[in-house]
């Protein structure tokens, strides 16, 4: 007798966003919608949450007014996916998405340690796939900037490594000075 195996159940972002609404995950659950699966997010440790914080100083205080820094926010990207990265810079200013999470952004930032081959990977895909047009990896445990721009299908045309003696001279199209050491615990 032949079983032939079942496909998971793919969850569309208005299912994700209702279930969450009504309170179907707990409280305090992590947890994001990509390509149609909940995955849950792991736990951050002190040095991921020290370069979360970096990150986020760094870009607030070269893009000024006009942008928003969005610290481990849903970004509703398509039909099936509401990734929370680390970090999305997007137009505009919170009252902005007061009705509805941006469905882009300008630039989006993954803190990377045990999740970088996921981050590497599926989520370089997803964000490609919906022209997220900078993705940066803060690669924790090589103490590196992975940075991919110009997305063509499920990837970038540009990849880039950035050390900590490297600097960013421009930013989602502002010309700027940040170390990348800055960027890094």
């Amino acid at each position: 007798m032949s079983q032939t195996a079942q496909k998971p159940h793919l969850w569309s972002r208005e299912e994700y966003d209702r279930m969450v609404e009504s309170g179907v995950f707990q409280p305090d659950a992590r947890l994001e919608l990509v390509d149609g699966e909940i995955l849950e997010m792991t736990p951050q440790g002190s040095f991921h949450t020290a370069a979360v914080g970096l990150v986020e100083q760094a870009l607030r205080d070269v893009m000024g007014a006009g942008y928003f820094v969005r610290t481990q926010f849903p970004l509703a990207v398509d039909d099936v996916s509401e990734p929370e990265p680390d970090i999305a810079l997007v137009s505009g200013g919170p009252r902005d998405y007061r009705d509805a999470h941006p469905a882009t952004a300008l630039l989006v930032v993954e803190v990377s340690d045990s999740t970088l081959g996921f981050d590497r990977t599926r989520k370089l895909a997803l964000y490609a796939r919906n022209r997220i047009p900078e993705y940066w990896i803060v690669n924790l445990p090589e103490s590196r900037l992975e940075r991919y721009r110009q997305p063509e299908n499920e990837t970038y045309a540009q990849a880039e490594i950035l050390g900590p003696g490297d600097t960013l001279t421009e930013i989602a199209g502002r010309d700027c000075r940040v170390p990348v050491a800055d960027l890094l615990p």
